[in-house]
């Protein structure tokens, strides 16, 4: 293949991988922050304090595959 079409299927990849895998654990946390607020609602501000705090660090994680993905794209 010639190096400008695996420059675009790396980018790709990386994009796919680093958008679905914080997509997956957003939603798992959230899901898991209802049932526990289900379980236990006096105790609903610290749960849902930390629960957008985990959200946070994994949305992170998609920032970090777009600023790569950038890079790959235009830096080289």
């Amino acid at each position: 293949m010639e190096a400008e079409a695996m420059n675009s299927l790396s980018i790709a990849l990386i994009m796919t991988v680093g958008t679905i895998t914080p997509a997956i654990s957003i939603g798992w946390i959230g899901s898991k922050g209802v049932d526990a607020i289900g379980r236990n609602p006096e105790g609903a501000s610290k749960i849902q304090t930390a629960m957008i705090l985990a959200i946070a660090f994994a949305e992170a994680i998609a920032i970090y595959a777009l600023v790569v993905a950038l890079v790959l794209k235009f830096v080289q």
